[in-house]
């Protein structure tokens, strides 16, 4: 209950979201009036800083706020945080200062100071265009005409019609803009639904309502957002077809971006940490690992030069970092260090779990499971395994939900499991065909496990054989291949076989890559 009540109240996590630095400066706020030191919104921010879990009686007796009056002094508390965080961020965030600077116009333009007020909508529309900010610059070339309409000097026909040709430049690349951004998150949507593409039907889908969307766009001479909203919709879309060449590409264009800009890493974060995420991930799942650890130590050499130190970079950068390394450990076949990263996983989940979504939750919870799986500790790989299963939505990233139910099951037999395996497998069966994800490979590990509790101990090592030779075909396979990137169930088999642990199958893999 008490969960429940603080995922509501918006003013307990902004303040316990808070650094120690903003609250030491909300404290120098307040208290600049010394009317205001003992004020109760001062003794109400305190009480909620103390309290672990939001509890209004609590609330009520220790700031003697009375039931009536605290509405009102919450929304007052929650604006003067925000305030406060404003002016502690100011000089450091590009888009609160060109803000500010339009405010300073406005009060200027209000004292009828008309010329200082163009001076300074002028520096502010020069600073959102070096940071190819478009939208904040048509908002302030649209002020400026308001403004310039009452300061008629010899330039202002001259003025007048710069102002109106800037306007509508700005538009058409808003605009177009817009049209790759929505074309971008169209794509990030479906990959989040669909996963990739499951058979021809799927691709020709995918590539009859996208691929003309896409096509007839020149980079040359778009700008800094245009280009990246295109070269995101372009992975994405090369990335749901399995086309992970162009991916490659395509995710290499968008950090390129950066290093073209680097001066537009602080401003735009986000996107650049994204792209770093997407290109490790495509390396991933290209297998080049000496490449991932390139990129890996570059983004950790980046990252403290990126100012301010926002909850959103930290998590967008550990969420990055700690799949990259995971990933790495896959690769390695070295599944005993990558458990040292769960502890890493673990802090990073009680310090900004309230702004992981479910689906990086997910992400994090299958590839501990797998680190676990390849650890030969079933037990906790089932135990993180659960947390995937017990989610309500069937159809949210159902390739991780029909993945984390055959690993499930997997994991089961080998913790010796066998009691429960067959109503596993009949629910397993039952939940791959309602959302519509049977396919060969997930049908030949099924219809494996089934046979298992009936085969004599002299036959298992002739079914383990038998499955290889069904699986290892669709490695390649332009569709049947996914089931592969989720689980490594080739060499699983292998290590079965030859009675070796599945570290040894993959760093002998591994080995035998590097030497070439």
């Amino acid at each position: 209950m008490a969960a429940n009540v603080n995922k509501q109240e918006a003013l307990f996590e902004l303040i316990h979201g808070m650094s120690k630095a903003e609250k030491r400066n909300f404290k120098l706020y307040a208290a600049r009036n010394a009317a205001n030191q003992e004020a109760k919104f001062i003794a109400l921010f305190d009480v909620l800083d103390s309290l672990e879990e939001y509890d209004e009686a609590k609330v009520l007796r220790k700031t003697g706020i009375k039931k009536e009056q605290l509405p009102n002094m919450k929304a007052y508390l929650y604006r003067q945080l925000l305030v406060s965080i404003r002016l502690l961020n100011v000089q450091h965030v590009e888009v609160m200062e060109i803000h500010q600077m339009v405010d300073f116009a406005r009060i200027l333009y209000d004292k009828s100071m008309i010329r200082q007020a163009l001076q300074m909508l002028d520096r502010a529309k020069t600073l959102a265009l070096d940071f190819q900010n478009f939208t904040l610059a048509l908002e302030i070339v649209e002020f400026e005409k308001r403004v310039a309409s009452l300061h008629m000097n010899r330039n202002a026909s001259d003025r007048a019609e710069r102002l109106s040709a800037q306007a509508e430049s700005l538009s058409r690349r808003i605009a177009n803009i817009n049209d790759l951004s929505n074309l971008s998150v169209q794509l990030y949507s479906l990959n989040l639904q669909l996963g990739y593409v499951r058979s021809e039907k799927d691709r020709k889908l995918v590539t009859d309502f996208f691929k003309s969307k896409l096509e007839g766009y020149d980079d040359r001479g778009m700008s800094f957002h245009e280009r990246l909203y295109l070269y995101q919709a372009r992975m994405w879309y090369s990335y749901i077809r399995y086309d992970f060449v162009m991916c490659y590409r395509h995710a290499l264009r968008w950090l390129g971006l950066f290093d073209e800009k680097p001066e537009l890493i602080s401003a735009y974060y986000d996107h650049y940490v994204r792209a770093v995420a997407r290109l490790l991930d495509v390396l991933f799942m290209t297998r080049r690992h000496d490449q991932m650890l390139e990129v890996i130590a570059k983004f950790e050499r980046e990252l403290p030069n990126i100012k301010p130190k926002t909850d959103s970079l930290m998590v967008l950068s550990n969420l990055c970092l700690l799949q990259a390394k995971i990933n790495v450990h896959f690769l390695e076949g070295s599944f005993a260090e990558g458990i040292s990263l769960v502890s890493q996983v673990d802090e990073f989940l009680v310090r900004y779990g309230r702004s992981v979504d479910e689906h990086y939750r997910m992400l994090l919870s299958y590839k501990i499971a797998c680190l676990y799986f390849g650890h030969g500790d079933y037990k906790k790989c089932i135990s993180y395994l659960h947390t995937i299963i017990s989610i309500p939505n069937p159809q949210f990233r159902r390739d991780l939900q029909v993945f984390a139910r055959i690993l499930h099951l997997i994991a089961s037999y080998e913790a010796g499991d066998d009691y429960s395996l067959e109503a596993q497998i009949k629910n397993v069966y039952s939940f791959v065909l309602k959302v519509n994800d049977m396919h060969s490979v997930q049908h030949e590990i099924i219809t494996f496990l089934k046979r298992i509790p009936h085969t004599y101990a002299s036959d298992f090592k002739g079914e383990l054989k038998r499955l290889y030779d069904h699986l290892k075909p669709f490695e390649t396979h332009p569709y049947e291949r996914r089931p592969f990137f989720y689980l490594d169930i080739i060499s699983w088999l292998e290590s079965k076989i030859q009675n070796i642990p599945i570290a040894d199958i993959i760093c002998a893999k591994y080995q035998s890559v590097r030497k070439g």
